[in-house]
């Protein structure tokens, strides 16, 4: 079972967790950094991290999916994005928002960065995911 919690003394999250908790007991996910890259290895959204965010959060229920879980289950990403324009974060977190992962809140980090590891990738998300028990699963 996953408790998010938003502490009542610190500004309130518009669409995350302050933290999540997770009972003793439970499997979880640590997946490594989705990008935006297809199946053949090809860069999807060249110069674009809205349509990046799009294939790297596709990628992302691909991975949770492939470990029994899914988006709603997800209690911790970071979700990276080259620039320091807060209005190209800001269209990045949108589609985070519209995702799914915001059914939980879940916890999250929003990060500017210089660069990512291929050439021309633009945003990268690492999560941490709940990987409930087949008839938990249906329950959630």
């Amino acid at each position: 079972m996953i408790q998010r919690i938003n502490v009542p003394t610190l500004f309130p999250p518009p669409t995350y967790s302050h933290a999540s908790v997770v009972e003793a007991g439970t499997k979880l996910a640590f997946l490594a950094g989705s990008v935006p890259l297809d199946a053949g290895g090809a860069l999807v959204g060249a110069g674009d991290p809205v349509r990046q965010a799009e294939q790297v959060l596709a990628n992302l229920d691909e991975q949770l999916r492939a470990v029994g879980s899914g988006l709603a289950h997800v209690v911790a990403t970071d979700v990276y994005v080259v620039g320091s324009e807060p209005g190209v974060l800001s269209a990045v977190w949108e589609v985070v928002e519209a995702s799914g992962l915001s059914v939980g809140p879940h916890s999250s980090t929003l990060i500017g960065v210089a660069c990512l590891g291929y050439t021309g990738q633009l945003v990268e998300i690492t999560a941490t995911a709940v990987v409930p028990e087949p008839s938990r699963a249906r329950e959630q």
